[in-house]
């Protein structure tokens, strides 16, 4: 009966020898994996070899550097986000207040036209009947966009004059493209 019990013992001891030697080569290889991870730039030690503490260390130390990092960045992009919404707020306040709806504005540049016309989501007329005004009084029409935002409505065309020594009356354009709007 001994005998067995003293089997049992040695075998059990030697199972605890097993998982002892499993559980360490599994640390070594965690540890090695961690130490992959970490930059070459954040080794701080010249040796060749260094610690497993060391690496850990090391870690630790970079891991706390990301989180720092990640903190800045939250911060700059809450301030950003922050900025962001304080500018479209002034923007729609001085769209809701500063101007009066509908707006037309027109500016020469030499041989170029730019028409912006800025009118509520209630008034309704068409981007062609702008386009054929500009055609009619001698322009060519280069590019025409238009979006929303929030309540209002942006139309900005630009064009060209045809014929230079004729050129466009803006003036005339300018009253054509009241009328239209108003």
């Amino acid at each position: 009966m001994k005998k067995k019990v003293s089997d049992q013992s040695s075998s059990s001891k030697l199972d605890r020898k097993i998982i002892e030697r499993n559980r360490r080569h599994h640390m070594k290889t965690l540890c090695f994996k961690l130490a992959s991870v970490i930059p070459s730039q954040q080794i701080r030690t010249s040796k060749d070899i260094i610690s497993q503490g060391d690496q850990l260390d090391q870690a630790a130390t970079y891991i706390k550097q990301l989180r720092d990092r990640i903190e800045k960045l939250k911060e700059i992009k809450e301030a950003a986000t922050e900025s962001v919404k304080t500018s479209n707020s002034n923007i729609m306040d001085t769209m809701n207040f500063g101007l009066r709806l509908p707006l037309v504005d027109l500016r020469e540049c030499g041989p170029s036209i730019e028409v912006v016309l800025i009118s509520g989501l209630q008034k309704n007329f068409m981007l062609y009947e702008a386009i054929s005004i500009l055609e009619d009084e001698g322009a060519e029409v280069v590019s025409a966009s238009f979006s929303t935002l929030g309540d209002k409505l942006f139309h900005t065309i630009h064009a060209q004059v045809k014929i230079s020594r004729v050129g466009v009356e803006t003036s005339r354009v300018c009253q054509r493209l009241h009328e239209l709007i108003y």
